[in-house]
């Protein structure tokens, strides 16, 4: 309570003197901060402060790792008059010039205080100081839905879920969070892909990046090699194919089973390799397969690479690589010494992601890899060198997942080409599919009747089969896929291996993967010589 006004005119009233009230000052500070003594009552008085650790602060491991709290030496009196505790355990204190510095032991997960006391210079006085602070060096949780992308001409809406004392952005740009965490942003139309990031009270970060194209549309395309399409009757009868409107894109070789690439590539290694062969002009042949009204999927195959890897072995460069335990180049089996790199060295896998990136700014729409596992064969047999600790499925995996990050910036679809048999025998070929529909825009199995054995699927003879192999086949990919935005792109079969394959055996096919809810399809046929009635005029809408 305030106490009465006394007037200056009242003989009672007397002004305080100047160095008087600042006796009384310092003693209420001191009176209402006092603590008990021995024999005496001893005043505590703010003391000095504890430089480099703030009340209340929150640390990251890295924080953590560096953080030093010191104290003014004018301030705090000597060490041996200054006493220190890290929750209860006494923490040594050491002269350092003008300073004392707070020897902290290796701080924890968790909540911390530290307790620094000492003497001050004022009689019957000390100080006291307590700092509570929190080390947390776990990255905040982070959810974030894929958007449906229903048109594409329309902005994009991006929900998810943080850490409740995280801050969230989109590109940088801060958004608002809800009391539980939930956070919505709209993002403008045409944006190929954003990243969201959450940070929380000790800068720790979870990041994700998302795309904001959607599904990908649907697609009917054919394949054709690089020499194919500088053969004027080869590339006429794909193109008469787009132009009757039963194909909407083409399958056009970047880099082929021979390590040819089909285009002057200006990436080096492909120059430095010989293996930049210019059979037809990459802007030209996209120009022309857009101007026809089709879309083009660029196919890289990946790690069978002869010509690479003849290249590497030559030059001493052997960790490029498949090699046997012994250190000689693995043999493929058919495939021959040398033809398969090494999917784990980093240099083989730089040399196959800036192939897409290059193809991608030249204009494909696509990028398609195939091949992108170990050579078939017993594991025993082959040793991958720089893979660590990692198995050859994690390699694969995150070979696919660097290349996405790589294209995100060109607004590009990844798809990736696997076995039909990587659904239920991932191991086999290190295709991991649970895996690979996460770091991928589509997966492009090939279910090729002539290529499954007796009885797969309870089939006799796939090859006599074609509806019955890859209806059920493809089944176990859709279950693989269910709950995420890729698509399923299956190849199909338009050759004879075998059995004699005509427009009813490739148009059985394609009712088949109708049947599992997937309308597209890339269609092989490695003479690019395919049969129109076996297919119906794409739907317009």
């Amino acid at each position: 309570m305030m106490p009465k006004y006394i007037s200056p005119s009242t003989s009672a009233y007397r002004p305080p003197r100047p160095a008087r009230r600042r006796t009384l000052i310092a003693t209420a500070v001191a009176l209402a901060l006092a603590g008990a003594g021995v024999g005496a009552w001893t005043f505590l008085t703010p003391g000095p402060g504890v430089h480099g650790l703030a009340d209340g602060a929150y640390l990251d491991g890295r924080k953590a790792a560096q953080v030093s709290a010191y104290l003014d030496a004018g301030a705090a009196g000597s060490k041996e008059k200054v006493r220190a505790t890290l929750d209860g355990k006494v923490v040594p204190v050491t002269a350092e010039g003008a300073r004392l510095k707070l020897a902290l032991p290796r701080l924890t997960e968790g909540r911390h205080t530290l307790v620094v006391e000492g003497d001050s210079k004022l009689p019957l006085a000390s100080y006291r100081k307590v700092v509570g602070f929190t080390v947390d060096t776990s990255a905040p949780d982070l959810t974030v839905a894929d958007p449906e992308v229903k048109n594409t001409a329309e902005p994009v809406t991006i929900t998810g879920k943080a850490s409740t004392d995280a801050k969230v952005t989109v590109d940088g740009k801060e958004v608002p969070v809800d009391k539980g965490g939930s956070f919505k942003i709209t993002v403008p139309k045409g944006t190929p892909s954003v990243t969201v990031s959450a940070v929380d009270r000790a800068g720790n970060t979870t990041s994700k990046a998302v795309s904001t194209r959607g599904r990908r549309p649907m697609i009917r395309a054919a394949h054709i090699t690089a020499i194919g399409w500088g053969n004027d009757a080869l590339r006429g009868g794909v193109l008469a194919l787009i132009r009757s409107g039963k194909l909407n894109a083409v399958e056009l070789d970047v880099k082929d089973e021979d390590g040819e690439v089909g285009y002057a590539s200006q990436v080096p290694l492909a120059r430095q390799i010989g293996a930049a062969k210019g059979y037809y002009d990459a802007r030209k042949a996209i120009a022309e397969i857009h101007a026809a009204g089709a879309q083009v999927i660029g196919r890289i195959v990946a790690f069978r690479d002869p010509k690479l890897g003849a290249a590497a072995w030559k030059s001493g460069k052997r960790n490029q690589v498949v090699q046997t335990p012994a250190g000689e180049p693995y043999n493929g089996g058919h495939y021959g010494n040398l033809s398969f790199t090494n999917f784990a060295d980093p240099t083989v896998r730089k040399y196959n992601q800036d192939l897409a990136v290059e193809a991608a700014k030249l204009g494909f729409d696509d990028i398609l890899y195939d091949y992108v596992r170990r050579p078939d064969g017993p594991l025993s047999k082959m040793r991958f060198p720089g893979i660590g600790s990692a198995t050859p499925e994690q390699a694969i995996t995150s070979f696919v997942a660097d290349t996405r990050v790589a294209l995100r910036p060109h607004a590009k679809y990844l798809g990736v080409s696997v076995f039909g048999i990587a659904a239920t025998r991932p191991l086999e070929i290190a295709q991991d599919i649970p895996a690979l529909v996460k770091v991928s825009d589509y997966i492009a199995p090939m279910v090729y009747p002539s290529h499954w054995g007796p009885g797969e699927y309870g089939v006799a003879n796939p090859d006599t089969a074609p509806y019955a192999i890859v209806q059920r086949s493809l089944a176990d990919f859709a279950r693989l896929a269910k709950g995420t935005q890729t698509e399923i792109v299956p190849w199909l079969q338009d050759f004879s291996m075998g059995s004699k394959y005509g427009p009813a055996q490739v148009a059985e096919q394609i009712k088949a993967a109708a049947a599992n809810k997937m309308n597209s399809f890339i269609l092989w046929n490695a003479g690019a010589r395919y049969q129109g009635a076996a297919l119906q005029q794409i739907a317009t809408h």
